[in-house]
């Protein structure tokens, strides 16, 4: 098992070299600091804590800057436990995006977008009643149970806080990897808005085998030379022309100066 913690920066797409395009969302990762390592002797299980994105001092508490120091690093926003981690880690190490690779397979936790209160046919995708002909039920919740319990039974989908619950994609695939630009490309949706927090780990589920896609990247066109030479031929004509016009200039020169002995 291992994991990052990143933010979901947005959406785009690639296309592969066979002609496929894949939906992507954009994970920025920055380096994110081992600030505590777990032990089975101390702690009766395996386990490290990671923190990302920098806190100011004077907003952090006490121990969060006693335990920033130990890892010789500042305090951090966000913290987050990962168990289960296959290599040994050390206090102060960093993770960057070369964690994963192309090709692996992932779950990505994130908290979903808040709707607010909401009713029950936006929150649960009830129909509603006839809105015509003397009806007096249109969007309420309707029956709400039984006759003998007198009351309503548990797990009855009724209007409420609707979103901003914590959301696993299990099985998306990691399609591009950049650690000197820090980011990540994952296949599919993430949840959660934009510049959230996203954690991405190992599949749980996963059995399929590593199969990583080839991508087709774009190069930008550099105008250096084009414009180099355009300036060289500028250079060149304003010298033609400078001498052109000297040479004009001597001849009307010698023109005029034998009238002027004549006279």
């Amino acid at each position: 098992m291992k994991g990052i913690l990143g933010r979901k920066s947005g959406m785009t797409q690639v296309f592969t070299k066979d002609g496929k395009l894949i939906p992507v969302t954009v994970i920025e990762v920055e380096p994110n600091i081992v600030m505590q390592v777990k032990t089975k002797d101390t702690d009766g299980y395996e386990a490290i804590q990671l923190g990302v994105f920098e806190k100011k001092e004077k907003k952090a508490t006490k121990s969060e800057v006693a335990r920033a120091k130990k890892a010789s690093t500042t305090p951090k926003r966000f913290l987050k436990e990962i168990r289960g981690v296959d290599t040994a880690y050390n206090v102060g190490d960093k993770l960057g995006a070369d964690v994963f690779s192309v090709g692996e397979v992932v779950d990505v936790t994130g908290t979903s977008k808040g709707k607010g209160f909401e009713g029950t046919i936006k929150r649960h995708n009830q129909h509603r009643g006839p809105m015509t002909h003397g009806s007096h039920y249109h969007r309420a919740v309707g029956s709400l149970g039984t006759m003998l319990p007198k009351r309503v039974l548990k797990g009855k989908n009724l209007p409420g806080h609707m979103g901003h619950e914590t959301v696993t994609i299990q099985n998306l695939e990691i399609i591009e990897v950049n650690p000197n630009e820090n980011y990540i490309l994952v296949s599919g949706n993430v949840p959660g808005a934009k510049n959230s927090l996203v954690l991405i780990k190992s599949a749980v589920k996963n059995s399929r085998k590593v199969s990583a896609k080839e991508i087709i990247s774009y190069a930008e066109e550099t105008v250096v030379d084009e414009v180099v030479e355009e300036t060289a031929t500028e250079s060149t004509s304003e010298e033609v022309t400078e001498t052109v016009t000297e040479e004009v200039k001597e001849e009307q020169a010698e023109a005029e100066s034998p009238a002027e002995v004549n006279e």
